[in-house]
């Protein structure tokens, strides 16, 4: 369950982040819903970097880089895909204010793209939120097999090297779950959250202006425990 609470209809991105420096985030009914409320849900989904877990047939995905995996190079488009309706799901929780509010977080470099590719054809990524030592997952998508998955292991492993403590991934499904996705009671979660705004971290710690190997990104994650406090 979460708690829910109408938002203003006047949302900046500086009351946005302050949102989630507080533990909430924003969403919508639905993509043609113009409102917006605020949600922080009872459990909340975390998935802990210093257990990330990787099945086999995925490592071999990523380290045969049958994709290309790029950084803050298509934030619209990710998001646009995000908010697309997919089969078995018709509509979606990210509304044009979101596509709006996020769009001004990547400009002001809080929000952040990762982007997977099948030659040209972009297949998959995700988007975020960085504040302090803390990312918080929004929205995936993917249009060939892993394309999403491939995205998440290159985000945790860029998260290890920039020094992030807390990837939040609001909700734990069952696809989450695979890599060591849990639920953390609301209390707990403040205090890790608290932790984790406590600091600095910087997401562009790895180049962003060349795609990086995925032997390159395992490594990190393999090596996460000398990675620096």
């Amino acid at each position: 369950m979460s708690s829910r609470d109408q938002a203003p209809s006047e949302i900046t991105p500086e009351i946005l982040l302050r949102a989630y420096a507080c533990g909430i985030f924003p969403m919508s009914e639905s993509a043609d819903d113009p409102g917006l409320f605020w949600v922080e849900p009872e459990e909340r989904g975390v998935i802990p970097l210093d257990g990330f877990r990787i099945a086999s047939r995925l490592a071999r995905t990523v380290r045969s880089d049958a994709f290309t995996v790029t950084v803050n190079t298509a934030f619209k488009r990710v998001i646009a895909e995000c908010a697309a309706p997919k089969p078995g799901r018709d509509d979606t929780w990210i509304n044009q204010r979101i596509r709006d509010l996020y769009t001004a977080l990547h400009g002001m470099g809080h929000a952040h793209s990762v982007e997977v590719w099948d030659g040209e054809t972009l297949v998959g990524g995700l988007y975020g939120v960085s504040l302090g030592r803390a990312f918080f997952g929004e929205s995936m998508f993917h249009h060939a097999r892993d394309a999403s998955k491939v995205a998440l292991v290159h985000l945790v492993a860029r998260l290890i090297a920039g020094g992030f403590k807390l990837l939040d991934t609001q909700y734990v499904t069952e696809h989450l779950r695979t890599f060591g996705a849990a639920e953390v009671p609301r209390r707990r979660y403040r205090v890790m959250l608290d932790k984790a705004l406590n600091g600095i971290a910087d997401f562009e710690k790895l180049p962003v202006d060349f795609p990086l190997k995925g032997t390159t990104m395992l490594d990190i994650i393999a090596n996460r425990d000398k990675s620096p406090a």
